[in-house]
């Protein structure tokens, strides 16, 4: 019975609609805000999601079929790295566990955010879960069970939540242009790798929405517009070389492959003016009644909010990141190719969400040219990184699957090895040890104040 419990819980929190009106609900109510501005403040911060959960369900929808029409093209066979597909697969065996970690994990960044200086609640409920899921896999195989399974995951877990946040935080300072919101989506090696990449060759590059056009051509500089021309470009000549019978007999239920393809490009484009939208709503009830839930319970806390919170920061650059992302994945797949290793075929979603996202932060740090290389090397990344993290879940019994952002690669491989090299005390008592040293740092090591510059 307390299992059921706890599972409808985790249900219910790896929502993130849900999830994240429960915080502005709490934040709200710890404010003493009238009710009426308490449901109208919930409703809409789940509004906000629902939004934007539609907008990338329908992003999903018409993107899938251009990675369909991408195989059939060029005959690739390979992996293709998906998140859900290999969660799936483990949920019968280690979904006790999964639900166990993530509950209490949740809670553990509460803690890490409160004791600590990594003051970030990470609010992206499905990665939670992904990642609580990897982390009670790799546990469960390297000998924990009971509470010691259920203690050292979600001290992992509560762990990595404050810390890649924190990680990224600097760069999101020059996305936003304040200190309100934080990032919270396990990608974030690859943003924060784009982010830099776009420091050292943007230098002098303007910006992806700094666009210099003829008036008659102005048009360009909305970006659904100019989103729609450039897939609608795509699309069309991936479903010339994929044939008019694969696409007409497959993908586009008879209907000209031509015009299925053009609509499949503005639905693109649809929905990621969605996605914005959906964004804009939830940044405007979000971020004042999340002071309310950091003033009571975890000071000077922000949110970290999944990755289309950026988007709305520079439209232009999600075209350009997804796109070089993608020529990255191509070009890494030649290099695996060459190097006779497993191929990883470059999946369109992920590298639409991440390489759109990765263009962002190079764009933040670098114009043009960082959003340019700074995704490319995203694409790379998440093309090499599922490779190293192979062997570690072939040896757990998953073979021919991984995951595809890089986080859950990371800490995979981290997490894996340590499983390898030592016992299970040792890998809990380092939590505990990295833990206890993030509260002795905050208390008793004082924060450097860097000394005004004097004036030449």
């Amino acid at each position: 019975m307390v299992q059921d419990i706890i599972k409808f819980i985790v249900d219910i929190l790896k929502v993130p609609a849900v999830l994240v009106g429960l915080i502005a609900m709490i934040g709200l109510i710890a404010q003493r805000k009238p009710l009426t501005d308490t449901i109208k403040g919930t409703i809409k911060t789940i509004l906000g999601f629902l939004v934007l959960g539609g907008g990338a369900g329908v992003v999903v929808s018409s993107i899938t079929p251009l990675g369909n029409m991408f195989e059939q093209a060029f005959e690739l066979q390979g992996i293709i790295p998906n998140n859900e597909a290999i969660v799936s697969m483990a949920l019968n065996e280690y979904g006790t566990a999964t639900a166990l970690i993530m509950a209490f994990g949740m809670v553990a960044n509460i803690v890490f955010a409160r004791f600590t200086r990594l003051k970030y609640i990470f609010l992206t409920g499905h990665h939670t879960f992904y990642m609580a899921c990897m982390i009670g896999i790799i546990l469960t195989v390297a000998g924990f069970d009971g509470w010691q399974l259920i203690f050292t995951g979600s001290l992992t877990l509560g762990f990595v939540m404050a810390l890649f946040p924190a990680i990224a935080q600097s760069q999101m300072r020059k996305i936003t242009g304040s200190d309100d919101v934080a990032f919270g989506h396990f990608g974030t090696l690859g943003y924060v790798l784009s982010g830099w990449i776009g420091g050292l060759v943007g230098k002098n590059s303007p910006s992806t929405e700094q666009m210099n056009l003829p008036k008659n051509l102005s048009f360009l500089r909305d970006s659904s517009i100019s989103i729609s021309l450039t897939m609608m470009v795509i699309y069309l000549i991936l479903a010339i070389c994929a044939g008019s019978n694969y696409v007409e007999s497959n993908l586009s239920g008879g209907n000209n492959y031509l015009v299925y393809a053009i609509i499949q490009a503005i639905t693109f484009a649809a929905g990621v003016f969605i996605i914005l939208q959906g964004v804009r709503l939830i940044l405007s009830e979000i971020v004042p009644a999340f002071t309310g839930f950091s003033e009571k319970l975890v000071p000077n806390a922000k949110p970290a909010l999944d990755c289309p919170v950026v988007f709305p920061y520079a439209p232009n650059a999600v075209l350009v990141g997804f796109l070089f992302s993608f020529i990255g994945g191509l070009i890494g797949l030649f290099i695996l190719g060459k190097l006779d290793f497993v191929l990883i075929l470059p999946g369109v979603v992920p590298h639409f969400f991440c390489g759109a996202t990765a263009g962002v932060f190079g764009n933040a740090m670098g114009g043009r040219r960082g959003a340019m290389f700074g995704a490319f090397a995203n694409g790379l990344l998440i093309t090499f990184l599922p490779v190293l993290l192979l062997p570690v879940l072939g040896s757990l019994g998953f073979t021919n699957t991984t995951f595809s952002d890089t986080d859950f690669c990371g800490i995979g491989i981290i997490l894996g090895n340590m499983a390898r090299f030592f016992n299970k005390e040792v890998i809990m008592a380092i939590m505990v040890g990295i833990f206890l040293l993030l509260v002795i740092c905050n208390y008793a090591v004082k924060p450097s104040i860097q000394a005004p510059k004097k004036e030449q």
